[in-house]
């Protein structure tokens, strides 16, 4: 017998249903705009982290580019990290439901009265530049996990990454997915020159994890350029010690690129083991809020989970 479960969010408060409605109104959106809405400049971001005093510079994050795969690489790796004993920021975009999806920690959203707290603090400020909504957003998460002390971030790239908002930040490890033609008239009209722009987040001595792509000649020049080592997902050759909840060939690409990440991880000074990693997985959905539309929740019986938008 085929079981459903439905997940729904619960009503906002009227405050921050206006506080958020001024900031998807006051400021561009892709969602909304398209590509009007992407700036080619990380000035306005750079802007926004001098006025809420650099946040970026008090936390530990490991950045994910990529065209498909991002969002899943992300909360994998904050899972495990989780699950690892870590206290982990998670930034991820789009939304399902609720705005607050974008900017959890340990898998709890950011409060409605910290998002309340944070857009007034923004219109009070009296910006003498017009920032975009996803500017906005990132400088909230930054803000948030540094004044929550985490100890890392996963940072999810928007759109790109050579001029992404998020590339304000220096990671202690850059992880980059797949490639695929995407957002052309944002990111060039050709895979090569997509790369260059996913590329864009290897920062100087910063190592980098590749996924699986057919680009390498491209990411090692860059990496060259920056005088930073290059890893690659397929040095894992297997991933079938390791349970994941998530279903497809593209998925186990996925997972190798996650199991690669965790090996320099570990090199960079935190613990992370089999046991946790695997935990990680078991609690994917607990400890990042990470859904498919889609999920099978039990096979005994089988049960699926939609996501009620």
């Amino acid at each position: 017998m085929l079981k459903y479960t439905c997940v729904s969010a619960s009503k906002p408060n009227n405050i921050y249903l206006s506080e958020i409605n001024w900031l998807f109104q006051q400021f561009p959106s892709y969602q909304v705009m398209g590509a009007k809405a992407f700036k080619p400049t990380l000035d306005n971001s750079w802007k926004i982290m001098q006025l809420l005093d650099s946040p970026q510079k008090k936390v530990k994050c490991i950045h994910v580019a990529g065209s498909n795969g991002k969002g899943s690489t992300c909360s994998m790796l904050a899972s495990i990290l989780t699950e690892s004993g870590y206290k982990v920021g998670l930034f991820t975009s789009p939304h399902i439901k609720d705005f607050r999806e974008r900017i959890r920690i340990d898998g709890q959203q950011i409060s409605e009265q910290n998002v309340v707290n944070f857009i007034q603090k923004i219109k009070a400020s009296e910006l003498n530049f017009e920032p975009s909504f996803f500017e906005i957003t990132f400088g909230m998460a930054m803000e948030y996990f540094a004044n929550e002390k985490c100890d890392i971030c996963i940072i999810e790239t928007g759109l790109g990454g050579r001029l992404d908002a998020t590339n304000v930040i220096e990671p202690i490890l850059s992880v980059i997915t797949n490639i695929s033609l995407e957002h052309t008239a944002m990111l060039g009209d050709t895979v090569e020159e997509i790369a260059i722009e996913k590329g864009g987040i290897i920062k100087p001595t910063i190592p980098v994890v590749l996924g699986d792509t057919q680009l390498h000649s491209i990411f090692e020049e860059i990496a060259n350029r920056n005088n930073s080592n290059i890893y690659y997902s397929t040095d894992i050759n297997s991933c079938s010690e390791f349970q994941s909840p998530l279903l497809g060939d593209y998925q186990k690409e996925n997972l190798r690129t996650v199991l690669k990440s965790c090996d320099l991880i570990n090199s960079l000074g935190f613990k992370l083991n089999n046991d946790s990693i695997q935990r990680g997985l078991d609690k994917l959905s607990q400890n990042t809020g990470f859904f498919g539309r889609l999920q099978v929740m039990s096979t005994s019986p089988l049960t699926l989970s939609l996501i009620h938008i």
